[in-house]
């Protein structure tokens, strides 16, 4: 069976932004202008295609990455609407890992916002060659400029626009294409019948002839930058031919060296059409992005797989969903080859062999049977039952082990419990369901208070999981207040020696440690050094007084919280060459680490998070003073325009429960505020004393 589209026509890409800046809507003006969908779903009326579950029609929020694939020009393109809230930022991550370019979405008035800022340094890691679309230009404040200024102060890139905007806010009629040198404009009447289908080209009017020839010029200068060929013709003073423009333009954006900006406003039907030609003209297709490495399984050397269907075949499942009608689908991205259904695959990070039942073509929450599937598909597939976020597929005569998708600790937990006992047997498997899908939720059982855990990225995380449970699941249960991920550290260095003996009567067991605990700076994590000499401790014994140590950090010496950013030496030791055994040295070095860290002065550290509030200058004091009752840092404060400001500041997560309710309250609804995780502090001694009993 032939390939039914061509490699070099393919783009997968994702649509990326901060909260509220319209990706959403953008994504279904694409679905409409493609002839993918025959209505435009809008989010305020919860009629989106890609926002499928109710409560992201409920709440007007993106909360699971969607892919679809649709068509335009003779190209194919798969796209994956992500979400911009923080709390989804693992949705973000691993849909970026799998893309080959994607489109960087701003609002004109909000301009390069937290969130924007985040999955720029996601992109940023996974080297995705990015176009930036400036939104909202019929919006009130709307400033094309000052966004295209911020995206060069704030995110560090070479942002150079192709196109200007034709007027602004409810002047807002179309865009100046800098290439080809000409002005396309939406009729506001025929735009309500035709949904923007229809636009007309015209010359540059005269007000805005100056500023397009000093912005073309300026791009110009930015492509010269990157090609000495160019560069000697522009100095020369040569014209350029559009097509010229466009193959510079896309060279640069696949190098990474400029971010083409173009503009519109997604809501008002103005200027998707020419991001739909961007996204054919300079991003890249599965031939364009260098071949993806790995590790051979079995020799640990490196390997590559370059995109092309005669290619062993290698794939990344990078997302695992329930349906309640196909049961466990996996979303995998193919780098290289192709497959059949009913093929085998290997599964090298659990070591298993898995069989392909189905092959299903997704939209949302929609899926269409495909036979076969070839090198750049982006699919969901069922029948795998060992696969898991982050882990390869591939051909079992070639098998290649791809780099993993890496996740952010999570940061918030509460307690659950079943509200009936036909509920706690649903709710253990409900929650495994969960946390297969999303690397960000943990569930784990308090051996203390024989609680049940659920831990996530916020209370957003956690009250939409707690939400599904009962929706799709069908599971009533009770949650506790949120709690916090503390963590311990040690401040001094101490050296301890350890004898774990115990005569039971025939064998017994014995085994002698000595290690040195040290601290290290923070973010540092763990390290293990073994410098035991003369045999003082068999070698087969080592690894059991590490996994000792290991297995003791998990429940710090404070109040049982996981030690982080410690060296631990193994020094000496002792052993009986009947007595001694695995266990034996396991108990030892975790009763020694404890013993030790107990004289290392430990200390509690919190999660510090970066909050950035968005408030009229009326409330200004109010929000101070909100903040500072929270043990918040104000770090800086700038005016966006005469009527608002925005405060930066940084604040203990255990202060920001509820925070949105205070906020809301204090400046009557009219000020938002984003917080993402910035770091671990210290937490002060008299708070430790008063809010969590640590004497």
């Amino acid at each position: 069976m032939a390939r039914k589209h061509q490699l070099d026509k393919i783009r997968n890409i994702g649509i990326m932004a901060h909260i509220d800046a319209g990706k959403t809507t953008t994504t279904e003006r694409i679905l409409y202008y493609t002839g993918k969908t025959y209505k435009m779903g809008e989010v305020h009326e919860g009629s989106t295609e890609m926002d499928w579950m109710d409560q992201e029609r409920e709440r007007g929020i993106t909360i699971t990455s969607a892919s679809t694939q649709c068509f335009w020009r003779d190209h194919t393109i798969n796209i994956i609407d992500t979400p911009g809230h923080v709390d989804f930022t693992a949705e973000v991550e691993r849909s970026i890992r799998v893309l080959d370019g994607a489109i960087a979405l701003f609002c004109a008035v909000g301009g390069v916002e937290p969130q924007s800022e985040t999955v720029w340094r996601q992109a940023d890691k996974y080297h995705v060659p990015r176009l930036a679309f400036v939104n909202k230009m019929d919006r009130v404040g709307a400033d094309f400029f000052n966004c295209v200024a911020m995206m060069k102060q704030r995110l560090g890139c070479h942002p150079v626009p192709i196109q200007l905007p034709l007027g602004a806010e409810e002047n807002f009629r179309g865009v100046i294409d800098l290439v080809d040198m000409r002005a396309r404009i939406w009729d506001e009447d025929q735009g309500k019948k035709d949904k923007g289908s229809a636009y007309r080209f015209v010359e540059i009017p005269s007000d805005y002839q100056a500023d397009a020839a000093k912005y073309r010029e300026k791009m110009l200068e930015s492509l010269a930058e990157y090609d000495e060929p160019f560069m000697a013709r522009y100095l020369e003073g040569h014209e350029f031919e559009s097509s010229e423009l466009h193959r510079l333009i896309r060279n640069a954006t696949l190098a990474a060296h400029i971010t083409p900006v173009l503009c519109g406003s997604a809501f008002k039907n103005k200027g998707v059409q020419m991001l739909l030609q961007a996204v054919v003209e300079y991003l890249p297709s599965p031939l364009d992005v260098p071949a993806i490495k790995g590790a051979n399984p079995e020799t640990g050397e490196e390997e590559e797989r370059h995109p092309k269907d005669d290619e062993p075949f290698s794939a990344l499942a990078f997302k695992i969903m329930s349906d309640p009608h196909m049961g466990r689908l996996t979303y995998i991205r193919v780098y290289s080859g192709r497959l059949k259904a009913g093929s085998h695959v290997d599964n090298p990070n659990a070591d298993r062999s898995e069989r392909i039942n189905r092959i299903l073509q997704m939209h949302a929450n929609d899926r269409v049977a495909v036979d076969e599937i070839w090198t750049g598909d982006i699919v969901a597939v069922i029948g795998l039952k060992s696969t898991a976020t982050g882990h390869t597929l591939c051909d079992p005569d070639r098998p290649i082990v791809l780099e993993t998708i890496l996740f952010p600790e999570p940061v918030v937990s509460i307690a659950i419990e079943p509200k009936s006992k036909e509920d706690e047997e649903r709710l253990a498997t409900s929650l495994a369901k969960l946390a297969e899908e999303d690397p960000t939720f943990r569930v784990e059982v308090n051996p203390e208070t024989n609680q049940t855990i659920i831990s996530g990225m916020g209370e957003l995380h956690l009250e939409v999981l707690v939400e599904r449970l009962k929706r799709e699941f069908r599971v009533a249960a009770n949650v506790g207040k949120p709690q916090v991920a503390y963590r311990e550290t040690l401040t001094t260095s101490t050296e301890i020696s350890h004898r774990f003996v115990r005569q039971t009567g025939g064998r017994g067991q014995f085994a002698g440690v000595s290690i040195r605990i040290e601290p290290m700076e923070p973010g540092y994590g763990f390290s293990f050094v073994d410098e035991v000499r003369g045999g003082a401790i068999p070698r087969e014994f080592i690894p059991s007084v590490e996994t000792g140590v290991v297995e003791a950090m998990k429940t710090g010496v404070l109040s049982g919280y996981p030690i982080v950013d410690v060296r631990v030496t193994l020094t000496d030791g002792q052993f009986h060459p009947v007595d001694s055994s695995e266990l034996a040295f396991h108990i030892a070095g975790s009763m020694a680490f404890k013993e030790g860290a107990r004289k290392c002065h430990p200390k509690l550290l919190e999660p510090i998070m970066d909050v950035e509030i968005v408030t009229p200058s009326e409330y200004l004091g109010d929000v101070i003073g909100g903040l500072q009752q929270r043990r918040a840092q104000v770090r800086e404060i700038k005016s966006r325009s005469d009527v608002l400001q925005i405060l930066t500041a940084l604040a203990p997560l255990s202060e920001t429960f509820g925070y949105a309710t205070s906020l809301r309250s204090a400046t009557q609804g009219r000020a938002t505020y984003t917080m993402q995780f910035s770091h671990y502090e210290e937490v002060p001694e008299a708070i430790a004393k008063e809010r969590l009993g640590w004497l």
